[in-house]
């Protein structure tokens, strides 16, 4: 699958639904999906207010991070960013838009871990325990990690999916998706840029843990630590290429500069515990 697709296309037939941004700040984010004879695809755009149009880069995030989890070999949902003309409202909006393919496979079907939590927990056993539990614990540990590299903002407990398999009594931890509320998602000028200390640790949502990703780390084991390849500055190209026509460059170079300084700090975090 192509990554990115410059050229524009015509997806006008698309039709979009609002979901209110789940932090509470103003916004809202427009989802769309159709069927297709490969399955079913989900689109989504950034962050869109009915008087500005879309602000946000949020779209461009997921690609960002799609690429990192790839450098770690962490499982995860793979995104495509397409140039497109879409309507909203039946007015015609040229814009980038997130793409992505439905990881159930057939026969499995999906519940929010939040929901699947309050109806299998024992008595008092926090999220945390509960996946620990369930065989999930790396894969936890694993997303606390990247949650602090990319200052995820958005980890509720819907955003983890449990998937099940009846007939064959299978269960499973969906792979990781949406980080659009990361990196830079609340710098939307080149003031909000200037301001921005890409090593602050700012509050978030988090099912597992603390409003502090920082912190969220302390939950992990030793032991358990994940142990990430290291990002260079040979990994940057790779990580960013193909994007600054849609998002400037004055934020590419503030999203590597968050990437690598954090990455260097969960280094040092775990070279002391």
């Amino acid at each position: 699958m192509e990554q990115i697709i410059h050229e524009l296309q015509d997806m006008r037939h698309l039709s979009w639904a609002k979901t209110r941004r789940s932090s509470g700040t103003a916004g809202s984010f427009l989802k769309a999906y159709e069927d297709t004879p490969d399955g079913k695809i989900y689109y989504k755009l950034s962050n869109y207010d009915s008087y500005r149009g879309i602000v946000g880069h949020e779209c461009v995030n997921e690609i960002i991070v799609d690429r990192l989890l790839t450098h770690f070999g962490i499982a995860h949902l793979s995104y495509q960013l397409i140039h497109a003309q879409i309507l909203i409202d039946e007015t015609p909006v040229e814009t980038w838009l997130c793409a992505s393919r439905d990881f159930k496979r057939r026969g499995e079907s999906k519940i929010a871990l939040d929901a699947y939590y309050q109806s299998e927990r024992t008595p008092g056993e926090t999220p945390l325990a509960f996946c620990i539990r369930n065989g999930w614990a790396q894969t936890i540990y694993e997303m606390l990690v990247i949650d602090y590299l990319i200052l995820n903002r958005d980890r509720h407990g819907a955003n983890m999916e449990v998937l099940r398999d009846r007939r064959r009594k299978t269960i499973r931890l969906a792979p990781l998706f949406d980080h659009g509320l990361s990196l830079l998602c609340r710098c939307e000028t080149e003031a909000d840029l200037t301001r921005e200390n890409v090593m602050a640790d700012k509050p978030v949502q988090c099912f597992f843990g603390s409003r502090s990703t920082w912190e969220n780390l302390k939950l992990i084991p030793k032991e358990n630590l994940p142990k990430l390849p290291p990002i260079t500055a040979n990994d940057k190209a790779a990580l960013l290429s193909g994007v600054s026509d849609v998002i400037g460059d004055k934020w590419l170079e503030a999203i590597w500069q968050m990437l690598y300084q954090r990455s260097q700090a969960y280094a040092s975090f775990c070279n002391q515990r």
